[in-house]
């Protein structure tokens, strides 16, 4: 999958892809072009210790979803070094690849273990095996359930940013940082108004603390203190 190429997913099979092999460790090529992926808010408090965290608006859908800023500028990716991840922590939607769940034709209810076919990491040669005989191996087994579990936790934050944009939570911030000399501006993001935070009613508050939105709410505004690191790898760069 070359850099401007769209993922082409398809649905796993046996049958046709018996003989593959995904290469886990020692590859980022997938997204050393992307200074923003997907994250979920369990993520957050794990993430926010390396990353800044946002929000985005989707212009077509033009629905609110949180990413973690892998780089400053548009196609940079400040965390892949040749093979190596310069993080601790990796968000979860890069682990998963190559594998995602789609929805099963028009029924959206019932979903299927889709695999980006034309992805970098798949091969014959060398790797984790998916299938053998036929029969799924303990990796892909593995595999299969840790996206069950990451589209729950999708779930989650659909829900979790849903109610912060219904109570106008979420506020568009045009972020400017200075690196190695040269002021780059971000502008499109969206974080947590803490003002309008720290005026919520008795009830919302409580409401939220009992969804369990106010970890990730507190990891997405103490995660900005992160630009300043990408800030410093820019300027490594």
């Amino acid at each position: 999958m070359s850099e401007n190429q769209p993922p082409k997913i398809v649905p796993l099979r046996s049958d046709v892809h018996g003989k593959l092999k995904v290469r886990e460790l020692g590859t980022f090529e997938h997204v050393k072009s992307a200074h923003m992926v997907p994250v979920t808010a369990h993520e957050f408090s794990r993430l926010g210790a390396e990353y800044p965290i946002v929000f985005v608006k989707n212009s077509e859908t033009d629905q609110f979803q949180s990413v973690a800023l892998l780089g400053l500028k548009v196609g940079e990716n400040l965390f892949v070094d040749g093979d190596k991840w310069k993080g601790v922590f990796v968000p979860g939607s890069i682990r998963n690849h190559p594998f995602v769940l789609a929805p099963a034709g028009e029924n959206k209810e019932q979903m299927v273990v889709g695999l980006i076919e034309n992805s970098p990491v798949l091969g014959e040669e060398e790797g984790n095996a998916l299938f053998s005989d036929g029969e799924e191996t303990d990796y892909l087994k593995a595999k299969k359930e840790n996206l069950v579990g990451y589209l729950e936790s999708e779930q989650m934050t659909k829900a979790f940013i849903s109610v912060l944009a219904e109570k106008d939570l979420l506020a568009s911030q045009n972020v400017s940082v200075t690196a190695g000399g040269e002021k780059i501006n971000l502008g499109g993001v969206y974080i947590v108004d803490e003002k309008k935070l720290g005026e919520l009613s008795e009830e919302d508050f409580a409401d939220f603390r009992k969804r369990g939105f106010l970890p990730p709410l507190y990891a997405q505004l103490t995660s900005m203190h992160q630009f300043s690191r990408l800030a410093r790898m820019q300027a490594e760069a």
